[in-house]
């Protein structure tokens, strides 16, 4: 049972190892396609989000184990012929329902269980598609397996073609497919994909000899006990921590940068490059290497939690590589414990159920019964329990290493809470230096994969203690992700952060301890003197005030640049941001400078488009999550609706910082396509550490009319937006791999 080279074979045998081979092919590349297509197409909807992603694998992979028990029941309670009839039955049924495309049926999403919607949208638009071909890859293994083929007794070999198909899909669709074709012509060419699979499993049949056998006998001559519950237990546990990996190590990858197709292909094609390393007889990586290689990676994770904000690519290489150790780690512990070839629809079919485990709790369970990501540290500390040489240790070396480490850990622990709310004070450097240390020696102690084991919960919790007192944070956690709130510089400031960006920041304390009163001051690069309260100013006042508008609550702050006579309206996806922005007792700036603003919720895409044309004088687009941007609000149909609703001289600010792409030539881009004039300022803030300090951020104002953008000449740092004359965004194109590598390289 190997996943060796295809063999070579001649005449009819040729024939039909070349049949099934492409057949398998094909519905691999088709299968991992159609994933970040229809997800791409169905992304706007819900503005974007990284979540959106995750729902999708979990549904993807549910709808996987469907067509793996399909497959499974097919083989055996009926023929091959017959089997082979029903599929070829199913699959021409389902041509009949191309070209994919996302479902009006479910209306708008609803501001609460986007889940659920979501998975329904997926359900209706592409769950028959994706049903009839999740089932082709054990179910022509298992038919080749009765074909009599010269090496029908070892069809796992064919699990190589497989993942060549799902890895040419994977590199080819943010690198060519995506670049290349609007969404329209992606779904018109899967489906043609679709009809030549069809084709291709027809051709397979046609050559397997003796299909007339009645549920021809398993041809492997290993032992046919059925598998015991301990060996599927084990198979769905194996299965379950990488798959929640993925989901988790996707997720947090996408909320700092963007949630697009390019990224999260990245973490889907290593778990699939770990089947092709170690689904063989002999692995092609050093499995030794990689178990002490995983236990460095846990310990930096940890360091890197702590102090990693600003040092993106060291992060990302850590999370990705802790990510890819363990799931070698586990996919090597499941190959060795793989049964015979004549359970191997089994096999695939437990496999599969404990990924959709794995999905299910990352994606939908754990946003629900955790209000921060702790599903991440406990999906970390599952794939250290993984390590063979922990899951051997006795009970004597359990007692022996994990007692000690936790009754350090739990005095540690009682010693913070003691500090803060025993003494009223806060933990002093010694409490953090012995943290850090802990980290390190973690990550010196490799070849003690037990110790590590045990030391990571220590370390999760203390993290988590530390971050929790030192700022008095809380969480908030809806679909959309983590919502963090804050004190700061000894209890002045209220902060409202997502990811590592702050969204809001307002003084509720003066130095000498009196609480603040009255219309609060914006801070951050809401700052009075910041590019965004610069094009605010920049449009002329009115007796009756300006009709104003912004994507993008956040904790509302911008509404205090603005007069008492302004007329706000807020688009906001988010009922949790709602929620905390409207709530005095946390932020003031609705309540003292837009009582009577209007607030609508959903994805600004979608209610924006129902707003009057020529509504706003200013309409500001900051709608961006942690450094993750919703690439549907920044296409030439995005543009073209924001200067629809604008009056005549109105002005579009588009808050474009980011950490990690470079978003100023995709905004001139758009402009020039428009024929708008467009001016930005990017501005290096004050460089104070204080909270009340303008802090460095970089805007762009649009206008149709050049005059409109006249008073911003007259502000220092304003100057033309520099058009390098890449190709303008669109709903079916977008770069991100090119503004990525823009921000880099500069």
């Amino acid at each position: 049972m190997t996943n060796r080279a295809l063999p070579v074979a001649k005449g009819r045998d040729g024939l039909m190892l070349t049949a099934f081979t492409l057949a398998i092919f094909t519905s691999a590349f088709l299968l991992f396609a159609v994933q970040p297509m229809f997800t791409k197409m169905v992304l706007p909807q819900l503005g974007g989000s990284p979540a959106v992603w995750s729902i999708a694998m979990v549904f993807f992979q549910a709808l996987l184990l469907a067509g793996y028990l399909y497959a499974h029941l097919s083989t055996k309670y009926l023929t091959t012929r017959a089997a082979a009839l029903l599929h070829l039955a199913i699959l021409a049924l389902t041509a009949l329902t191309l070209p994919i495309a996302v479902s009006g049926h479910f209306g708008a999403p609803p501001s609460e269980g986007q889940a659920l919607w979501l998975i329904g949208v997926f359900l209706v638009s592409v769950g028959l598609p994706f049903f009839a071909v999740s089932g082709n890859g054990p179910l022509l293994q298992a038919w080749f397996a009765r074909s009599g083929h010269v090496h029908a007794r070892d069809p796992y070999f064919l699990y190589g073609a497989s993942n060549l198909g799902s890895f040419a899909a994977l590199l080819l669709y943010p690198v060519a497919i995506e670049p290349l074709l609007p969404v329209k012509a992606q779904s018109i060419s899967w489906g043609l994909g679709f009809v030549t699979l069809i084709i291709l499993i027809g051709l397979a049949v046609l050559t397997i000899r003796h299909a007339s056998a009645s549920r021809a006998a398993p041809v492997a001559t290993a032992d046919l006990d059925r598998p015991k519950p301990r060996a599927v237990l084990t198979w769905i546990v194996l299965s379950f921590i990488p798959s929640g990996l993925l989901v988790a190590v996707t997720a947090h990858i996408s909320t700092d940068v963007a949630a697009a197709p390019f990224l999260w292909v990245i973490p889907l094609a290593l778990f699939l490059l770990t089947f092709v390393l170690i689904f063989r007889d002999t692995p092609l990586v050093p499995m030794v290497a990689v178990e002490r290689i995983l236990p460095i990676l846990a310990g930096a994770l940890v360091l890197f939690s702590y102090f990693g904000a600003h040092m993106f690519v060291v992060v990302l290489a850590v999370h990705i590589g802790f990510f890819f150790c363990a799931t070698l780690v586990c996919h090597n512990r499941l190959y060795a414990a793989r049964p015979g070839a004549e359970h191997l629809t089994s096999f695939y079919l437990w496999m599969s159920f404990g990924g959709v485990l794995g999905g299910l709790f990352s994606g939908l369970i754990a946003p629900v019964i955790f209000d921060r990501v702790a599903e991440y540290p406990l999906l970390v500390i599952a794939a250290m329990l993984a390590i063979p040489a922990v899951g051997k240790a006795s009970r004597k070396d359990i007692i022996r290493v994990v007692v000690p480490i936790f009754a350090i850990g739990a005095t540690y622990i009682a010693l913070l809470y003691y500090i803060r709310f025993g003494k009223g004070g806060h933990p002093g450097p010694m409490v953090y230096y012995i943290f850090l240390g802990a980290a390190g020696l973690a990550m010196l102690l490799y070849r003690k994969p037990l110790v590590v084991a045990a030391m990571l919960p220590v370390l999760f919790i203390a993290l988590d203690s530390l971050q929790t007192l030192e700022n008095s944070r809380t969480h908030e956690r809806s679909f959309f992700g983590v919502h963090k709130l804050e004190m700061r510089s000894e209890g002045q400031f209220r902060i409202l952060s997502h990811g590592t960006t702050v969204h809001g920041a307002m003084r509720i304390m003066n130095a000498d301890g009196s609480p603040t009163t009255g219309r609060p001051r914006p801070l951050t690069y809401y700052h009075p003197d910041a590019p965004i309260a610069d094009t605010l100013r920049a449009v002329p006042e009115r007796a009756e005030g300006r009709a104003l508008g912004v994507i993008g609550l956040g904790a509302g702050a911008h509404a205090c640049n603005g007069t008492g006579k302004d007329r706000w309206t807020y688009f906001e996806i988010d009922a949790t941001v709602v929620k905390i922005a409207r709530d005095p007792k946390l932020f003031r700036f609705l309540s003292e400078c837009a009582p009577d603003g209007r607030i609508v919720l959903g994805d600004a895409r979608l209610t924006l488009a129902s707003e009057k044309p020529g509504s706003f004088d200013n309409l500001l687009v900051d709608a961006f999550s942690s450094d993750a941007i919703p690439m549907h609000l920044l296409t030439r149909e995005a543009i073209a609706l924001y200067l629809a609703k604008l009056t005549e001289n109105g002005i579009l600010t588009i808050h474009i910082s980011n950490r990690h792409l470079e978003l100023q030539s995709v905004v001139a881009a758009l402009a020039r396509d428009a024929g708008a004039s467009a001016m930005i300022k990017a501005d290096p803030g004050e460089g104070q550490a204080t909270l009340d300090a303008r802090v460095a951020s970089i805007a762009v104002a649009i206008a149709r009319k050049p005059e409109a953008l006249k008073p911003l000449e007259a502000m220092p740092g304003w100057q033309p937006v520099r058009d390098i004359g890449i190709q303008p965004w669109t709903d079916d194109f977008s770069n991100i791999v090119g503004a990525l590598w823009r921000r880099y390289a500069n």
